[in-house]
């Protein structure tokens, strides 16, 4: 179940706040808390974050992180994939990955839990497309649907077992058809 605090707190002030299990968001002023990752959700999450960056990681390209705190245009938020360009990673003075990312991602995945608001979520990816993501992904297990969103062009539609998902161009090397996707429920 999704709970959103009746606080009015700050952006600066939320992330003040300890994180909480599952992760909480800052959305329009609101606090609302993700819904617990079920079975179907967890499968694909496991399995689609390392897929991306056998391809993309490898190369220096691009990272996908999961869960990852975002905060960015007044809002803080949990994608269950963040995917951003290997320049574009915040990082310490070591050169590690830096702890706070206040940038959106360059693609950004989420995966649609039972009971969560499709309406919510998709919100949050066109957030992110306003602030510069390149694509977002909106998966459905129980539908096995994907829908595909790119800033100023229409949402694609992804059902059909064969199609081959669309990816950003920075990640071309990396093919998914929708049933290989859904496969990994079936694992």
């Amino acid at each position: 179940m999704v709970q959103t605090s009746a606080l009015t707190l700050t952006l600066e002030e939320f992330l003040k706040l300890p994180e909480t299990e599952p992760a909480s968001e800052y959305i329009d002023g609101h606090i609302i808390q993700k819904p617990m990752p079920q079975g179907e959700h967890s499968a694909i999450q496991t399995e689609l974050a390392p897929a991306i960056n056998s391809v993309v990681k490898s190369k220096q390209i691009a990272r996908a992180f999961s869960e990852l705190r975002c905060t960015f245009g007044g809002r803080s938020i949990v994608p269950d994939i963040a995917v951003f360009l290997w320049g574009r990673i915040p990082r310490q003075e070591n050169g590690g990955v830096a702890n706070v990312f206040a940038l959106a991602p360059d693609w950004t995945i989420e995966i649609l839990s039972p009971d969560q608001s499709q309406t919510k979520v998709t919100k949050n990816l066109f957030h992110c497309l306003e602030h510069g993501t390149q694509m977002g992904w909106l998966i459905d297990p129980q539908e096995q649907s994907v829908f595909a969103y790119l800033p100023e062009q229409p949402t694609m539609l992804c059902d059909e077992p064969h199609a081959l998902l669309p990816v950003p161009e920075f990640a071309r090397d990396f093919s998914l058809t929708v049933a290989d996707l859904f496969s990994w429920l079936l694992e």
